[in-house]
């Protein structure tokens, strides 16, 4: 089972707190994630204090966590998916998130499933998820399968896009969720034309661990905020210029002068960066 982790249930405070309208995070493995992304802000947190173990993640405890669940009023919306991947191949074995979809449309909480998983579009899924309950964002860094396979150990990116395309066809709230977003991994008119209507982007944030693992050039990362590098405003307006194939865009940002500007004249809603379809 793993080494017991006590963040699969936490409300993130502090500055990434206080933008995301979405704070609390359920994460039904733990302590490691079979991905490993080479980029991953989660990895970089738990890896050097011994709690990342990619080979051996922990299966959280269902009874601890439902007993979070039922404190929660009816319209909460959680984010599965925090620290680690819901659907990373442990999920066919242990079924933890699929029995958590089920007591969470039990009790009308709502989800936002974050994932690099195609298993999340599987068809025994798509029978349990309430539309009026489910959120989708499937994450894609490359549109190249043999360039993901480099530093992330996911599914390949096209069969993520036929997971985003077949929930999209299938009228659920999903958008792809380019993140981090890195300029000279997309080839913009694979990424322009998937079938989705909403796309979010997200920029790498840097920190020493991020780059020793992930083999990129940090040079243009010279804005320091919150304990990581970052990418200065000026050049990420620049890459998101060629993203042209969504009906709604949103951008996700740790710096507050940054996040300021996507709010006012690019994030489709102001209020909600996630842009989630609510009614």
């Amino acid at each position: 089972m793993g080494k017991e982790f006590k963040s699969f249930y936490k409300t993130v405070g502090g500055n990434e707190g206080s933008k995301c309208k979405y704070p609390t995070r359920l994460d039904t493995y733990g302590c490691g994630c079979q991905h490993d992304c080479k980029y991953c802000y989660a990895k970089s947190l738990l890896d050097f204090r011994g709690l990342w173990n990619a080979e051996n993640p922990s299966i959280a405890d269902l009874t601890d966590l439902k007993k979070q669940i039922d404190k929660l009023p009816k319209g909460t919306i959680l984010r599965l998916g925090g620290m680690t991947d819901c659907f990373q191949p442990l999920e066919l074995t242990y079924r933890n998130t699929y029995k958590m979809i089920k007591y969470l449309n039990k009790k009308r909480i709502g989800y936002l499933i974050v994932t690099k998983s195609h298993y999340v579009a599987n068809d025994e899924y798509l029978e349990i998820y309430d539309k009026d309950l489910a959120h989708f964002q499937i994450t894609v860094t490359t549109t190249d399968d043999k360039k993901s396979l480099e530093y992330e150990r996911a599914s390949i990116p096209s069969k993520r896009i036929e997971a985003i395309e077949k929930l999209q066809a299938s009228g659920f709230d999903v958008q792809l969720r380019l993140s981090p977003f890195i300029y000279e991994y997309i080839d913009f008119d694979i990424l322009n034309n998937v079938k989705c209507d909403k796309i979010l982007v997200e920029f790498l944030r840097v920190n020493h661990w991020i780059k020793k693992w992930f083999d990129i050039d940090y040079k243009p990362f010279t804005h320091k905020e919150n304990g990581y590098y970052h990418l200065p405003l000026t050049k990420k307006k620049e890459m998101i210029k060629n993203i042209t194939g969504f009906k709604e865009m949103t951008v996700c940002e740790d710096c507050s002068n940054h996040y300021d500007y996507w709010r006012n004249y690019v994030n489709n809603n102001k209020e909600d960066c996630c842009n989630l379809r609510r009614e």
